[in-house]
C-alpha cells in the first residue's frame, strides 16, 4: 500500500482491505449468535456505510433484510454540526429488532438525531454496528454494539469513507498524513 493523493491531501496506508475483511466476517459471525431466532431489520446509513453494509450483509447466514437511509452531517473533513436527511425510512419498525449500520462514529451527533427518530417508532430492540469508532471525538452517548476498528481521531478515507467525494472505492482504509 502506497501513499494516495485525493483533491489537495495525501493519505498514507492504514489498514488493509485483507484485515477488513477478516473483521468483518467476525462481526457477521457474532450477529448470526446474538439474532439467531430473529429477522432482523438492517439500516445502513448511506453513503459512507454501503461498502460496510453490502460486505456484512452478505456474510450473514440468518434471515435479515435492509433499507438505507441518507444522513449526513459532513462536508470536507469535519462536521458541519447539522444532520441533514436526505432519504426517509419507510419500513414499520413496531416491535422489529432494529441493527444500524455506519460508516464511523464521530462526534456521535449524526446517530444521537437519528436515534431519537427510530426510538419513536416503537421498536423491540436497536443496535449499532460502526465499522470504525473514534471514542476520543465522541461528543454524544452513542456506543456501538458491533465495532470493526477503534481509531484515533484522525480523518480516514477509503472502504465507503470520503475526501469531497473521492475515496470511496478505495479496498483499504488511509489516514490523512500530517
Amino acid at each position: 500500500m502506497q501513499t494516495i493523493q485525493l483533491h489537495d491531501k495525501h493519505f498514507a496506508p492504514y489498514i488493509d482491505a485483507t484485515t477488513i475483511e477478516a473483521r468483518i466476517i467476525a462481526l457477521a459471525q457474532q450477529i448470526d449468535l446474538d439474532y439467531a431466532q430473529e429477522r432482523p431489520l438492517f439500516i445502513g446509513i448511506l453513503n459512507g456505510s454501503f461498502l460496510f453494509a453490502a460486505d456484512l450483509f452478505r456474510h450473514l447466514k440468518i434471515e435479515a433484510e435492509i433499507s438505507f437511509i441518507k444522513l449526513a452531517s459532513y462536508k470536507g473533513t469535519s462536521s458541519t454540526c447539522n444532520v441533514i436527511t436526505a432519504i426517509g425510512l419507510e419500513e414499520d419498525l413496531s416491535n422489529r429488532h432494529v441493527v444500524i449500520i455506519e460508516d464511523i462514529i464521530d462526534t456521535g451527533k449524526t446517530l444521537h438525531s437519528f436515534m431519537q427518530e427510530l426510538k419513536n417508532r416503537s421498536p423491540k430492540s436497536i443496535k449499532i454496528a460502526s465499522f470504525l469508532t473514534k471514542p476520543s471525538a465522541l461528543q454524544y452517548p452513542i456506543v456501538a454494539d458491533y465495532i470493526g476498528f477503534e481509531i484515533p481521531n484522525k480523518f480516514v478515507v477509503g472502504y465507503g469513507l470520503d475526501y469531497d467525494g473521492l475515496g470511496r472505492n478505495i479496498p483499504a482504509l488511509y489516514q490523512l498524513s500530517e
